[in-house]
């Protein structure tokens, strides 16, 4: 049975573990150097009154995802930035699906009209994630470079809230 609750500052190592996994893989996120739980504690820590962290947990107190609204200077400020990760070999059984139920009643009571997901466009698994989540297509980033040179382009969905 997955739970999900709001993200403290306990749970930053785990969340960095669960997604340097995911970055050693490549591939999937825009992120592609090794997090540190303290990386994790200063990206919560921005803009705390306009955000939203939550994690999933398993059954006991293990996270198994994550995921975040925030502000963006990118963004009008009737808007967020989302982002989502699970762990590997974990995708498909509804740990997204419970981490964004919280995270859209998070947005609306923030005061957010609409959610922004900015996803590579290699990574067909959070394209279908977003999708599955009544978001749609509006722009792409084309030959996007990641902080470690790579070039992909980026898919941008908006999620009215």
């Amino acid at each position: 049975m997955i739970h999900v609750r709001p993200a403290m500052p306990l749970d930053t190592r785990s969340m960095a573990a669960l997604l340097n996994e995911i970055i050693a893989i490549g591939g999937t996120t825009a992120i592609v150097r090794p997090v540190t739980g303290k990386d994790i504690a200063e990206w919560m820590a921005y803009a705390p009154d306009h955000s939203a962290w939550h994690v999933a947990l398993d059954g006991g107190e293990k996270v198994v995802g994550f995921q975040w609204i925030s502000p963006s200077e990118q963004l009008p400020v009737e808007a967020a930035e989302i982002a989502t990760f699970v762990q590997v070999g974990q995708t498909g059984l509804g740990i997204g699906s419970s981490l964004f139920k919280a995270t859209a009643s998070a947005a609306k009571a923030l005061g957010y009209v609409w959610i922004r997901a900015n996803i590579r466009a290699d990574n067909e698994g959070g394209l279908t994630y977003y999708q599955s989540r009544g978001f749609r297509d509006y722009a792409v980033i084309e030959d996007y470079e990641l902080s470690d040179g790579t070039r992909v382009n980026k898919c941008l969905k908006r999620y009215d809230i």
